[in-house]
């Protein structure tokens, strides 16, 4: 052998032998490194771990909260241990001082499901069921109003329209803190299809002759149960006032065809975009200059048939008052204050019930 190479022979053996003792040393500290807090922090720390996120990613963020030192040895620690890619993504609380391994363990064993029951009430429209998520730290209301309002969104769940009101189930339901808005959204709509899809198989001939005779789909049979849950609470008013749209709308005698429902103007005003010069004038009460608004698209007073687009999200009953209308030729309806609605025939029946019920008996001016 030459003398270069037993140089060379000793050169890797050292190089070999120092990478060896290295590489015990590290392993043997980063298996004594799991028992003992490193971090700096004290008391219950918040740190939030997202979906996919790498060791790396995790151990900066560990680190950034104070709950561990060297985050690269923490990630040594995780590849050692074999789970590294195991984490859970979740908004973890952990108390502080805490051991490498007591951290790791509860990374990758998850947090508890955090789910909050959040009651969805009947009518209410996709604005107000953002704020009663966002109430609830579900999601925030603005990420939540740009995805029901996305047309993008819309359109990859299958529905009409460019948002989602109509379709945002009022129901009870158990839902994470913290989550995406579109995950969040997606169930709402799944239990609408679900009660749709129920009541349209058990009145098929319901349905089947409103789109005969006023050629109704189901999105049209949405935008006329969402007018007919926000024109009343009692639920056993609600195939009748749903039959008086219907008469309105088939009569051939009432003619134009105007609905004239106040929360359609209210709609048009608050919540649909744009909003028109008139309603930009709204003050929670609706005036000669909002009735008489023909630039609010949503103004059933001004524009015959139904609205573009639901005004409120329908539930059950308002849904199976549409498709199962009681039959009564009524076509008009003033509220008695009491909660309940009068229902007249004709014009004169009409306006003896307003100066009754809205008038205290004043004659209505001529």
């Amino acid at each position: 052998m030459t003398k270069s190479m037993k140089r060379a022979l000793v050169v890797f053996t050292v190089t070999t032998t120092v990478a060896l003792i290295a590489l015990v040393i590290v392993a043997s500290t980063a298996w004594r490194y799991g028992d003992r807090p490193s971090g700096t922090a004290h008391g219950r720390v918040a740190v939030e771990i997202p979906a996919g996120a790498s060791a790396g990613e995790v151990a900066s963020r560990l680190h950034a909260a104070g709950l561990i030192g060297n985050p690269t040895i923490f990630r040594l620690y995780a590849g050692q241990r074999g789970v590294a890619g195991r984490f859970k993504a979740g908004r973890y609380e952990i108390n502080a001082p805490a051991p490498p391994k007591l951290i790791l363990d509860t990374l990758v064993k998850g947090v508890a499901d955090e789910l909050v029951t959040v009651v969805i009430p009947e009518g209410k429209n996709l604005i107000e069921i953002a704020e009663i998520l966002a109430t609830a730290q579900i999601a925030g209301k603005a990420e939540l109003v740009a995805k029901a309002t996305d047309p993008v969104f819309v359109a990859e769940l299958g529905l009409p329209g460019t948002t989602l009101e109509g379709y945002l189930y009022p129901d009870t339901y158990r839902l994470r803190q913290r989550t995406p808005p579109g995950r969040v959204l997606i169930p709402l709509v799944r239990r609408h299809r679900q009660v749709f899809g129920e009541l349209r198989a058990a009145h098929a001939k319901g349905v089947a002759d409103l789109k005969k005779t006023l050629n109704f789909d189901d999105h049209k049979l949405v935008v006329l149960a969402s007018i007919v849950e926000k024109e009343t609470g009692r639920g056993e008013e609600r195939p009748r006032i749903a039959q008086v749209f219907i008469n309105r709308l088939r009569m051939p005698a009432f003619s134009p065809k105007l609905l004239q429902t106040d929360p359609t103007i209210i709609y048009g005003c608050t919540v649909a975009m744009p909003r028109s010069a008139a309603c930009a004038k709204w003050d929670g009460r609706i005036r000669r200059i909002q009735l008489d608004d023909r630039d609010n698209v949503y103004n059933t007073y001004t524009h015959t048939g139904l609205p573009p687009g639901p005004i409120s999200n329908p539930g059950r009953a308002a849904l199976e008052a549409v498709m199962a209308p009681d039959g009564t030729p009524f076509l008009y309806f003033v509220a008695r204050n009491d909660g309940t609605h009068q229902f007249s025939r004709t014009v004169a029946e009409h306006n003896a019930a307003v100066v009754k019920f809205q008038r205290g008996g004043k004659p209505l001016e001529p």
